[in-house]
């Protein structure tokens, strides 16, 4: 195998190691936590570590943490979550909460980044030819003309078809401003601004 061979078979595998990710749609209300906070019988559970594969690495390249929220209001009033609860971490600094908006375009995959898979366009598939031994036709094949467009299409498909999905699940779980009465248990996803895996503390105002 040349040297020419050699850069095109890893480019390929470099290329088709960064396929899109899809987007499995979290549900609040349904996870198990393990961290909780209180005050003033207001009660809050969280988890962090809820996306995977290409959103995992945007929280990490970001410096965002989605995470998942549930707080029972226990007390004798209804609560703002924003206004009347808020978040803070272990020594009382107040968290960031990001708008849904900025949480998205952090995280959301950039369908365009698969347009470099068109680089495998040009590649063709050589055949040899040999009778008694002796090599007595080489023919080519266009491959990329399919490969190439194909893995960009499918690619830019799936991203975007999974960043929708990222999209409504953080419209449908929007906790920001939301009434939580009294006696009522509401969740929510949220996004931070944050390095680590902080411990969060609730404080009612």
């Amino acid at each position: 195998m040349n040297l020419k061979r050699i850069i095109l078979s890893l480019t390929v595998l470099v290329l088709l190691g960064s396929c899109a990710s899809g987007y499995k749609a979290i549900n609040p209300s349904t996870i198990n936590y393990y961290s909780s906070a209180a005050d003033k019988s207001v009660t809050l559970q969280y988890k962090y570590e809820l996306l995977d594969k290409k959103y995992k690495k945007k929280e990490v390249a970001k410096g965002v943490r989605l995470v998942a929220i549930k707080i029972t209001n226990n007390s004798n009033e209804d609560l703002v979550f924003g206004d009347d609860i808020s978040l803070t971490y272990d020594d009382g600094s107040k968290l960031y909460i990001m708008d849904n908006d900025k949480v998205y375009s952090s995280l959301k995959q950039k369908p365009a980044t698969y347009l470099w898979y068109l680089l495998l366009t040009p590649m063709n598939l050589y055949t040899n030819k040999s009778q008694n031994g002796f090599q007595t036709e080489t023919s080519s094949t266009p491959i990329g003309l399919i490969v190439g467009p194909g893995l960009a299409g499918g690619n830019m498909i799936a991203a975007t078809s999974a960043n929708k999905k990222f999209e409504q699940n953080l419209l449908d779980y929007n906790i920001n401003g939301a009434t939580i009465k009294k006696g009522e248990t509401v969740s929510g996803l949220i996004g931070l601004r944050a390095d680590g895996y902080n411990s969060i503390k609730i404080k009612v105002n």
